[in-house]
């Protein structure tokens, strides 16, 4: 026996985002802390396999998890926390106390893994169902932000099934709304994956194209001008604390796919250049969406500053952001004073203190 607590951390997963989760799982295996920790590696193919294996260097080491070689397991949905492995044995329980989810996008950011997690009854870090889900819809978030009163770009919503249906309609009533540029995003993608800026109406063809790959529904933002694009991490439950503030300088036109993953010529400037009272607005209302969200454990909030007259306008919080060793999310908290290994056990602690409270709610009828 040990008392060591028992993580599994669980990372690939059916996304477009699956090597970044890879990069980011290896980061977390190197810094956790061995001697308080038990970890298991759980990867999840690109089929939605979920897959254990011995040698998780292995496994890290190709940048993506294949199935080939590897044992399948399952979550034993009886409440009690534990991976079951199905490998033709005697079916032992491994037993885990928490699960680290490092799973970025879809079916894996969006509520849906953390939907399974709820019915096996394990605790998990970050989010739970409903923040992960209005997190992960860039729809949804800006209702969200704009019933909390918080300062965001005009957007526009429009399903694929439209698009393709009524493109010169869609055409017409985003050039009525908005002026360009625009941004055109999946609404349920991250890591800046199928978002193109258009200058023009072709341009904007093609980039509703591109992002309706991607997903059901595409949102189109206008521009914010001239800004400084900022990001506030962001660690807590219900008292969330926020880190000092970070700019990108990206490499690109924009913080593209490649700018964040794929090369280093993007800059990073931390702390900020922003006036004190400016950062001082921007970690408050980071805080503020985190909470308007129902986030928890971590989250990064992205914002734009306009250079013009300093406003502040929120762009959107990211439930489960990149834990790579150029990610923006640890990379701010060190610059706060909180190291990665410490930065994963407050991630650890704030999952569990989160899992007892959920627990403490009754499932019986009152009488």
């Amino acid at each position: 026996m040990t008392d060591k607590i028992r993580v599994g951390v669980l990372f690939g997963g059916r996304s477009a985002e699956h090597e970044v989760s890879v990069t980011s799982a290896r980061s977390v295996l190197d810094a956790i802390d061995r001697d308080k920790y038990d970890v298991t590696m759980i990867g999840i193919d690109r089929h939605g396999r979920w897959l254990s294996a011995g040698d998780t260097t292995q496994l890290l080491e190709a940048g993506r998890v294949e199935a080939e070689g590897l044992v399948p397991v399952a979550l034993d949905y009886g409440g009690t926390g534990e991976l079951v492995r199905q490998d033709g044995g005697d079916g032992a329980a491994q037993p885990v106390d928490v699960i680290f989810p490092i799973l970025h996008g879809p079916f894996g950011e969006d509520g849906t893994i953390q939907g399974l997690l709820e019915l096996a009854g394990v605790a998990y870090v970050g989010a739970g169902v409903l923040g992960s889900a209005v997190g992960m819809d860039k729809d949804m978030m800006k209702r969200v932000f704009r019933a909390e009163g918080l300062p965001q770009v005009e957007y526009a919503a429009v399903l694929r099934s439209r698009w393709r249906g009524e493109a010169d309609a869609v055409v017409a009533d985003v050039e009525e709304q908005l002026e360009y540029p625009v941004f055109v995003k999946p609404a349920n993608m991250g890591s800046s994956v199928g978002i193109t800026k258009a200058h023009d109406r072709d341009e904007l063809r093609a980039a509703m194209d591109r992002a309706a790959r991607y997903d059901r529904k595409i949102v189109v933002e206008a521009a914010a001008g001239d800004s400084h694009e900022v990001e506030c991490s962001v660690l807590g439950n219900e008292n969330p604390e926020a880190s000092v503030v970070g700019e990108v300088i990206p490499s690109h036109e924009f913080y593209d796919y490649e700018s964040k993953y794929l090369d280093d010529r993007s800059e990073l400037l931390i702390p900020a250049p922003l006036a004190p009272e400016t950062a001082e607005r921007v970690r408050h209302l980071a805080c503020r969406a985190f909470l308007a969200c129902e986030a928890c454990g971590l989250s990064r909030v992205d914002f734009f500053v306009r250079r013009s007259d300093g406003e502040v306008l929120i762009n959107e919080i990211n439930t489960l952001p990149g834990f790579t060793p150029i990610s923006m999310y640890p990379k701010l908290w060190e610059a706060s004073g909180v190291s990665y290994g410490a930065l994963i056990d407050r991630l650890i602690e704030l999952a569990l203190e989160r899992h007892r409270d959920r627990q403490d709610a009754s499932t019986d009828r009152e009488l």
